[in-house]
């Protein structure tokens, strides 16, 4: 699709995730939003499929922000050995409980800005709470949101994650932002992977311009 604008683009994408994800939502499994948290805190640079692996056992020992607050990292790194950077994430998972309880009163805020004040939660993960357990319109941006909003032509010089965000929240209505995280998640997960992207599975070739760049130098 020759000359097309930034804007068009935009609503081709939104066309096309409409139909072919028109419900999407989180891969982590939860059951409220302490659970989540510590979910979303196991997943950095991790595989969803391995914190849904690791998060039954853990969820059973702490069920609750106050049972995890009690325990000491190093009861905590037994359950979660197996997931990335499993010392850290020990050290933040008993410093966010302990905040929770303490600080926040067991109730996890909507805010972006305060969820930042929980060990472990940056300003990506601050935004996929409020956006999944809030329905918030924010824009978490993981490296599969970066890659594929760059590869498709929804941002233009974004060179951080908070350049990306602004970009996309920009350019979404703010009713489908939500959704938007998702649909780019997901589709760099399954389709448009780092290494070797799956092109001729995109529904998206005529308006991306990673791939009709890919098609003129072939």
């Amino acid at each position: 699709m020759k000359g097309i604008t930034r804007k068009e683009r935009f609503k081709e994408v939104i066309k096309y995730f409409q139909q072919a994800m028109p419900e999407p939502e989180t891969e982590l499994e939860y059951q409220d939003p302490y659970e989540l948290i510590v979910a979303v805190i196991l997943s950095a640079q991790c595989t969803d499929k391995r914190v849904n692996m690791i998060s039954p056992a853990f969820f059973r020992q702490y069920p609750t922000a106050e049972s995890l607050a009690a325990s000491t990292p190093e009861k905590v790194y037994e359950l979660i050995k197996s997931c990335s950077y499993p010392n850290n994430k020990a050290k933040h998972l008993v410093g966010m409980a302990r905040t929770l309880v303490n600080e926040f009163k067991n109730t996890v805020p909507a805010d972006v800005e305060l969820l930042q004040r929980l060990p472990g939660v940056g300003r990506k993960s601050a935004n996929v709470i409020a956006s999944v357990i809030y329905r918030m319109p924010v824009m978490p941006v993981d490296t599969h949101v970066f890659r594929v909003s760059w590869r498709i032509g929804l941002t233009s010089g974004a060179r951080t994650p908070l350049q990306t965000e602004k970009q996309l929240v920009q350019n979404f209505p703010v009713e489908l932002i939500r959704n938007a995280h998702h649909w780019l998640i997901l589709h760099g997960r399954y389709i448009c992977t780092a290494r070797n992207p799956k092109c001729a599975e995109c529904g998206l070739q005529k308006i991306c311009k990673y791939f009709n760049a890919k098609i003129k130098t072939t």
